[in-house]
């Protein structure tokens, strides 16, 4: 009995003890394996019907969908990245010099550049698919130079870093231009739009905690999961459709005709499309200055009680613009954008008094409330500006001035956050009593415009 309880008996029950352990250990795993495997695949059907319905799938609308979301998803990446690197691991004053430095060189590229952009994708064939790759290429190619001297912040470094940058602004003013001629039978430019973003903002929420979990590693795997989501995108913009390339039956309108006057009505650009414009120029502006300023100042004087989560806090304010933008566009769903001249000029006016009210009782509350007005106010403006041109702007020249709209709204976002760079972290009042004041003159800028066009509508 001795013998049949000994030592080799107790190290054969543990043995068998182990395999049924080990067996179900490998059954579970499997199953959630299958399981995980089944939710991919479930997730994946469903993201497909979705860029595929109502003829996206025949247009060409649905491999813009699903390029536009690797590429967003990589911007969440590299925001993740940056900010870990350049914006919390450097004293506040050199690193809003830094970023100072890369905003006012990207002015510098699209003030020479963009007046060109348009003629030379329409001179050469397969232009503009060629033209968004590379700019998601170029992105692709920053982030494993940014990965390799993510430790250093040396020259490589900051040359990724202004590379990545300039390219995501390109790749906003490419991307317009292949929209129009993408578009389902049954889809509006305004719809088209709305799609665009709300699938943007899936992809960035799904993307961004996947970064900061990589983060943990260390920033470099970061931006290495950018560069393989940059590099999906690149391959889906050369292969999207031969008809984005196509400009038969389009003529083209040079930036300048969407200052107004004479010029833009020998274009065919009514004058209640140039005041729309000019009021999405003044969300844009104020969208740009929100991001850095409120960067910087909660970083350097956070809320009492959040010293130790200003991460948190800045994703607080920042977060709720993005909440806000995915709000704007399902508001937009519901109005329907029926009479978009006149929620244009709202939603500005809407941010100018909430820029007022923070200012003047700044407080935790109201800097939410003003990302989350911000949020909102971009995204009625920009879908009702969709609907003005779709509406007004004759078919033949409405692709370029989508493509030259998009380009302007572009430099005032890099304009609004070089100020919100500029202008002073204390007194808080101060600043934002700046730019809302800046605000205020514009708004009554433009309503005078639209004031005068209702008077005197032979002279428009």
């Amino acid at each position: 009995m001795q013998q049949t309880e000994g030592p080799p008996a107790d190290r054969a029950r543990r043995a068998r003890r182990t395999r049924r352990v080990g067996r179900t250990a490998g059954r579970a795993t499997g199953r959630a394996v299958h399981a995980s495997g089944r939710l991919a695949g479930r997730t994946f059907q469903g993201a497909r019907r979705l860029t595929h319905a109502q003829g996206a799938g025949e247009s060409g609308m649905s491999r813009l969908l699903e390029m536009h979301a690797f590429a967003t998803a990589g911007d969440a990446a590299v925001a993740v990245a940056l900010a870990g690197t350049l914006f919390f691991q450097v004293p506040t004053g050199e690193a809003r010099g830094q970023v100072a430095l890369f905003l006012g060189l990207t002015m510098l590229p699209f003030a020479l550049v963009a007046p060109l952009i348009g003629p030379f994708l329409d001179r050469y064939r397969r232009g503009r698919r060629w033209a968004i790759g590379s700019t998601v290429a170029v992105r692709s190619i920053c982030c494993l130079l940014l990965a390799g001297a993510a430790s250093t912040r040396s020259v490589e470094f900051f040359l990724g870093a202004f590379g990545v940058l300039v390219a995501s602004k390109a790749y906003g003013v490419t991307k317009a231009s292949a929209v129009p001629r993408v578009l389902p039978t049954r889809f509006s430019l305004v719809k088209a739009n709305s799609r665009l973003s709300l699938t943007g903002t899936a992809a960035a929420a799904v993307s961004a905690p996947v970064a900061v979990g990589l983060s943990l590693v260390g920033p470099s795997w970061v931006l290495r999961y950018g560069f393989v989501l940059f590099t999906i995108a690149t391959v889906l913009a050369v292969l999207l459709p031969a008809h984005v390339d196509s400009s038969t039956g389009e003529e083209q309108v040079d930036i300048t005709d969407l200052r107004g006057g004479r010029a833009a009505r020998g274009a065919g650009i009514t004058a209640l499309v140039v005041a729309a414009l000019r009021c999405n120029a003044g969300l844009r502006f104020l969208s740009g200055f929100l991001v850095m300023y409120m960067a910087f100042v909660l970083r350097d004087r956070p809320f009492d009680g959040w010293e130790d989560r200003v991460t948190l806090l800045l994703g607080l304010v920042v977060g709720a613009a993005g909440l806000g933008n995915t709000v704007g566009t399902g508001l937009a769903a519901v109005l329907k954008t029926k009479q978009p001249e006149l929620t244009v000029i709202t939603v500005l006016v809407a941010d100018v008094v909430m820029v007022v009210v923070t200012a003047m009782t700044y407080s935790l509350p109201t800097a939410v409330g003003l990302g989350l007005t911000v949020g909102i106010c971009q995204a009625l403006g920009k879908l009702s500006l969709d609907a003005l041109i779709q509406r007004d702007v004759p078919e033949a020249v409405r692709t370029s001035v989508f493509a030259r709209s998009e380009t302007l709204l572009q430099l005032a976002w890099v304009l609004g956050g070089f100020l919100g760079i500029a202008l002073p972290l204390s007194p808080t009042w101060l600043s934002l009593g700046i730019v809302a004041g800046l605000l205020l003159a514009w708004t009554v800028f433009v309503v005078r415009s639209v004031v005068r066009l209702r008077r005197r509508p032979a002279l428009f």
